[in-house]
């Protein structure tokens, strides 16, 4: 396991304070507030560890309410919403400075056989011929001094690897509002079902709006020409995968509007499972000229 995987872990592993209250703590991002994905993955790890083992998470919504400050613990309090015989829901609400800054409604269920069918996956190079994140960063000149390593310093827990260039790598030109990466974490992890979910949430919220990005030619927060934050965040756990397995993120935007963008995607694994879909809207604003 790497180093910033297992940094990343710890950084997930929320303090008890008490019954149903927990506290985390952040990492540097690439922008100057705290990561969502972050508080996303630790918010499902407070309401999981509310629930009993044999009920997996099928489903979260959330909302970012304010921006987290990097420097200030996060308490994150679980209500035990329901427990039901095959269900069992959980809110969470992060708190900051005496504020909320997140909430998340999370689901899980009890294993259950039923109908089964899902959309096939999309075609995909295969990840072992694609450049390494930090090849394909440091052959963009543009980029300005210190993104590149910001950017590989928030990603180095993870093996994340662009299909096409990425929105901050090729801008200026409309193009089509689709985009893929492959990912899996840098290292093995624990048979915990629920530890791949919570870093699935944390790899989700990377790349999700940069669909919306390309149908503009828009390079996004890397180069300065818009400015923007998730606003919610939602998905739905199909099938069992594993996060340290190489997983296809097929991304794309339907709509922008009304300084708002919105991202939907699914992630298969490599065999072919449709194992999450995944919707995102977040604000996306060009920036006013002086």
């Amino acid at each position: 396991m790497s180093e910033a995987l297992q940094f990343l872990l710890d950084l997930l592993d929320l303090e008890r304070i008490e019954e149903d209250i927990y506290r985390g703590h952040s990492r540097s991002a690439v922008v100057p507030r705290v990561f969502g994905g972050q508080v996303a993955a630790q918010a499902m790890v407070a309401a999981g560890r509310t629930v009993p083992e044999d009920r997996h998470a099928h489903s979260l919504h959330a909302y970012f309410l304010r921006p987290g400050d990097p420097g200030a613990p996060i308490v994150y309090s679980v209500d035990r919403l329901r427990d039901g015989r095959s269900f069992t829901t959980r809110r969470v609400v992060a708190v900051q400075h005496g504020k909320p800054i997140f909430t998340l409604s999370a689901s899980f269920q009890t294993y259950e056989e039923g109908l089964d069918h899902q959309a096939p996956m999309p075609p995909a190079p295969d990840p072992a011929t694609l450049p390494t994140g930090e090849d394909r960063l440091r052959s963009y000149p543009h980029l300005p001094a210190g993104t590149v390593e910001r950017f590989l310093e928030a990603r180095a827990a993870v093996d994340l690897r662009y299909v096409d260039d990425p929105p901050f790598g090729d801008f200026g030109t409309p193009r089509d509002p689709h985009s893929q990466v492959w990912f899996r974490t840098n290292g093995k992890l624990a048979d915990d079902p629920l530890l791949h979910v919570v870093l699935a949430t944390y790899v989700s919220d990377m790349t999700l709006l940069d669909s919306v990005l390309l149908a503009h030619g828009r390079g996004g927060w890397a180069v300065g020409d818009v400015v923007g934050a998730s606003l919610d965040h939602a998905m739905w756990f199909h099938r069992p995968f594993r996060a340290d397995e190489w997983l296809l993120y097929d991304q794309q935007s339907p709509s922008a509007s009304g300084g708002r963008g919105l991202g939907q995607a699914r992630i298969h694994t490599r065999d072919g499972r449709l194992a999450v879909s995944v919707v995102q809207e977040g604000v996306v604003r060009v920036p006013r000229e002086r």
